[in-house]
């Protein structure tokens, strides 16, 4: 272990014992909460229990989640909030949701616990340094005429103690050495355990995910097969009607006037190439082309070069997802580059695509004026839906003012085939 590692590990165990210190009158503040919420709960029938009960458990909360923070930074990990959301914002049903959550309970079981454990587990490691730190200085004290001073019973009479005193004092500087990282992770260790989502709430939450996720999807189907049929009446049937007519009439025509046969076939022919058309506008929109010859690199990279906006282009993929994840991907991206040129007010966008960790991770940015939102019916809300049924997310950062990222992920795997790993602007 190098100098500059030792330098290292003494201020990270320094910082730890200190911050351990420090949270400990955080979790002695925690305390009254416990009779503060349990004394809401017999005055409900009375109007002051209501809210006393509501703003209690506020409160609470608000604690736990700050733990839950806390001990997330130290363990590395996020800690989910696990609480029932009601029914609705009724005041009596929100207070029947908190009496019947679980959540509720293990907050009121940590908040003693955690004042216990933090004060214990917060001064520890500094009583470990300090006796430790001490028992370095014992043999200088000795000199100094500290008499009856003694470390495990050794004092300046013992033969040898000034020898055998820094030998077991470097050896209990070295257990504080090793101990302390691992002392201070005991009170967060207890808040993951008593503040995370229990297995039956967490997997009654992916439940309520998946139905949601269902629902979403399915209403997003209806939408699609509800536009393609308005697309075809509207469209090329229209266009396949005028068409009969042109030809029925054409038929009636041909023995008497050539010359207006000649003219409505000619209007047939242009009605028939206008429905071509707008059928294979039709079938892009359900699965480009491109989509299926060139995988999702070439159509990203098609989508920009077909944006009015300059595009800069980023993309590397080592193969290609399976076609239902890849046709969401696309559609997202598509989405999301068609909101910038309609609302960004923006100069120029960027679209970068990977793959890392089993996750296909899709960033459409812009410069423009920012304040983008998921909005009920806005197209982010769609591409929201069409992500979530492949348990995907849609994460968006958009303070006014720009610039604007919407970050897509969707968990998948790839296919052995390469497709592209070079960026360029559109």
């Amino acid at each position: 272990m190098t100098d500059k590692d030792l330098l290292r590990g003494a201020s990270d165990r320094a910082l730890a014992v200190v911050l351990a210190m420090a949270k400990a009158p955080l979790a002695v503040l925690g305390l009254p909460l416990v009779p503060l919420q349990l004394l809401g709960y017999p005055l409900i029938l009375v109007t002051v229990g209501v809210p006393l009960t509501l703003g209690a458990t506020a409160l609470a909360r608000g604690y736990a989640n700050l733990h839950r923070d806390l001990a997330g930074r130290v363990l590395g990990e996020q800690i989910p909030r696990p609480y029932r959301a009601p029914a609705n914002r009724g005041p009596m049903t929100r207070v029947r949701t908190i009496a019947t959550d679980p959540a509720t309970w293990r907050d009121l079981a940590f908040l003693p616990l955690n004042a216990i454990v933090s004060v214990l587990f917060g001064f520890l490691p500094a009583a470990l340094w300090a006796s430790g730190a001490l028992a370095m200085a014992t043999p200088l004290l000795w000199q100094l005429g500290a008499d009856g001073l003694a470390y495990l019973g050794i004092d300046e009479r013992t033969p040898g103690g000034y020898v055998a005193v820094p030998l077991l004092a470097t050896a209990h500087l070295a257990l504080a050495w090793w101990a302390t990282p691992r002392l201070v992770r005991v009170p967060a260790l207890l808040a993951r355990w008593l503040l995370a989502p229990s297995a039956r709430a967490a997997l009654s939450t992916r439940v309520r995910q998946l139905a949601d996720s269902r629902a979403d999807t399915v209403d997003a189907q209806a939408a699609e097969l509800r536009r393609i049929e308005r697309d075809l009446h509207d469209g090329a049937q229209a266009r396949l009607v005028a068409l009969g007519m042109s030809l029925g009439m054409a038929e009636e025509l041909l023995a008497r006037d050539p010359e207006a046969v000649r003219a409505l076939l000619a209007e047939a022919r242009e009605s028939s190439s206008l429905a071509l058309a707008e059928l294979r506008g039709l079938v892009r929109g359900i699965h480009p082309p491109v989509l299926a010859d060139r995988g999702l690199d070439g159509a990203l990279r098609a989508l920009a070069l077909a944006h009015p906006l300059p595009v800069a282009v980023d993309v590397e993929l080592a193969g290609r997802p399976q076609a239902p994840v890849e046709s969401a991907a696309y559609f997202a991206a598509a989405e999301a580059l068609t909101n910038v040129a309609k609302h960004s007010g923006a100069t120029g966008a960027w679209l970068r695509a990977r793959h890392e960790a089993g996750v296909l991770r899709l960033v459409v940015g812009d410069d423009g004026r920012g304040g983008a939102r998921a909005d009920a019916g806005g197209g982010l809300r769609g591409i929201e839906r069409r992500l979530a049924a492949f348990d995907g997310t849609l994460v968006i950062t958009s303070p006014v003012g720009g610039p604007t990222t919407v970050t897509m992920e969707l968990p998948c795997a790839l296919s052995s085939e390469k497709t592209s790993s070079c960026s360029e602007t559109a």
